[in-house]
């Protein structure tokens, strides 16, 4: 079964080599997945609590060095995506992890010099990027471990382990810099990063059922359900982790009174946390429905947080933003669910080979589409940021960045119901389920 830790008989759906002890080698794969996953976030975002802590830059410029590392880890992710399937998951997830030493170590030497420039800062909140990228790569790799029946859940649990980091950052990062100083916000994560890659070569595996070919990256780029999922992403994950980099920053602008490094981390922990649980409910009600409740509350969201600063209200500030990472988080998980459900109808669907062989090449398409949906999808932190940072300039406030929110999300519903909500697409998905498949 396993050659030098590639494992070459992996089938999920059959249920005797699951309960036989496939489920095992899955879970175990996914706690070191979660793990690295983790602390790719952690880096990834760090630059929100670092940036709210330095006062040599204007407003629009600290948001520039918050915004960059969703711009870089989108961009990302992209290769990540294609990386378990070349390389393994069990060795990718050990570079990838190594690689945040990078990030982490020159922000602990930049902030120790004195009058280090601000494009230096760019740099390396650019490199603080390489953290994003490792989602993908987890993701696509998590996919083949677990059967469709289990798969909303298990991608949810690992995607909220890794969203977590972002308020694992928001919580101790400002603590060790009151205690310690800026540097400490870098050194904490080298002794963790190499214990990571450790657990990762000692405990995971490489799946040969996940080598894919660059043929399948090209067909699922030519996909138009892979574009239209990646616009929803925007939507979801591009607001959770926009929002999540930006409320330190958009905290202290509109309420500078307030001690915002008290409860920061509250709002990506309940939109990790909440993730699960929209895979969960995905798979019972189904995806786009979740998705599209979504949006709309999402959308109440954006009018909650435009009424709380018109009223100058902290109270309701703060219950809005948890209202937006709660839906958001929801979302991440119905979305990411949508996937290969998808992908399973369109494959079932054809008319090439059995029905057997088109599933096994829709799961391959749908995997192989989560890099660039997820790449897309997390583009949409870049934006966030840039129009927080961008309306705080023009107009002294970010409420122009808000309408702009609130459109786009009846843009996304309108998009959710027309593509996954008419009846034919419905009747499509029943009749895949009372088929057994």
């Amino acid at each position: 079964m396993r050659r030098a830790r590639w494992i070459e008989d992996w089938r999920p759906d059959d249920v005797g080599f699951w309960e036989g002890g496939g489920q095992g080698v899955a879970r175990r794969n996914l706690i070191f997945s979660i793990f690295a996953l983790h602390l790719g976030f952690s880096i990834w975002t760090i630059w929100s609590v670092v940036a709210a802590r330095m006062g040599a830059f204007t407003v629009d410029q600290l948001f520039w060095l918050v915004a960059l590392p969703n711009l870089v880890g989108a961009l990302a992710r992209v290769p990540y995506s294609f990386a378990p399937a070349r390389f393994g998951g069990r060795n990718w997830t050990v570079v990838s992890v190594l690689l945040l030493l990078i990030p982490a170590g020159a922000l602990a030497l930049a902030v120790s010099v004195p009058g280090t420039p601000f494009w230096v800062f760019l740099l390396i909140s650019a490199a603080a990027g390489l953290g994003g990228g490792n989602f993908a790569s987890s993701m696509a790799n998590i996919a083949y471990f677990y059967p469709a029946g289990r798969l909303g859940w298990a991608l949810g649990v690992n995607a909220a382990g890794g969203n977590i980091g972002v308020s694992t950052v928001q919580l101790v990062v400002p603590l060790l810099i009151g205690a310690f100083g800026l540097a400490a916000a870098g050194l904490l994560w080298v002794p963790l990063i190499l214990i990571s890659a450790g657990c990762a070569w000692l405990f995971m595996d490489n799946l040969a059922i996940a080598r894919s070919s660059v043929r399948d990256q090209a067909k699922a780029a030519r996909h138009p359900q892979t574009w239209i999922m990646a616009f929803l992403y925007i939507g979801t994950f591009g607001s959770f982790i926009g929002y999540s980099t930006a409320f330190p920053l958009l905290t202290k602008n509109a309420f500078p009174a307030v001690a915002w490094a008290s409860f920061a981390f509250v709002g990506p922990l309940v939109g990790s946390l909440s993730r699960p649980w929209g895979g969960w409910l995905a798979d019972r009600l189904g995806g786009a429905r979740v998705t599209l409740w979504v949006f709309t509350l999402m959308a109440l969201g954006v009018a909650g947080v435009w009424w709380s600063l018109l009223g100058r209200t902290f109270a309701g500030f703060v219950a809005a933003f948890v209202l937006l990472f709660v839906v958001s988080g929801i979302g991440n998980g119905s979305t990411y669910r949508m996937i290969p459900a998808i992908f399973r109808v369109k494959a079932a669907a054809g008319s090439c080979g059995g029905v057997k062989a088109r599933l096994a090449a829709g799961r391959r398409l749908s995997a192989a589409a989560v890099g660039i949906i997820s790449a897309v999808g997390a583009l949409g932190g870049f934006f966030v940021n840039l129009a927080f940072g961008s309306s705080i300039a023009a107009t002294g406030g970010p409420q122009a960045a808000l309408v702009a929110f609130a459109l786009f999300y009846g843009v996304c519903a309108w998009v959710t119901w027309k593509c996954y909500l008419r009846p034919a697409w419905t009747r499509a998905q029943a009749g895949l389920a009372s088929a057994g498949v």
